[in-house]
């Protein structure tokens, strides 16, 4: 009974990965790993743009995201840097950057209000 038991929680646990590639919505605190290391020199820690011709990504859309980043990747985009970029970046990385980007909440104020 005990290793039934532990041969089911090992398939669990193998099954996790998979399971964990087919989320639609993505992983942000993997996003955020992966855009710490990758994305941060333009797009900021916060996904607040430090570079003046990089946009801020905070709050973004996250469809959005994962749409401009799959076509800088598949070259219906094309940037000099970020085409670079997401040649490397696999679907699961598209969903988890899209997810910690979307993740952040941004506050606006309107002038005049």
């Amino acid at each position: 009974m005990r290793q039934a038991g532990a041969l089911l929680l090992l398939g669990l646990l193998g099954a996790a990965p998979a399971a964990r590639a087919q989320d639609p919505a993505g992983d942000p605190r993997a996003g955020r790993r992966l855009a710490g290391g990758t994305c941060a020199a333009c797009h900021g820690n916060d996904g607040i743009a430090v570079q003046p011709d990089a946009p801020s990504l905070a709050g973004q859309n996250r469809s959005y995201l994962a749409a401009q980043l799959r076509a800088y990747r598949d070259g219906t985009r094309r940037h000099e840097q970020m085409s670079v970029v997401a040649e490397t970046l696999d679907e699961a990385q598209i969903r988890d950057l899209a997810a910690w980007y979307n993740s952040i909440e941004v506050e606006a104020t309107v002038p005049g209000r």
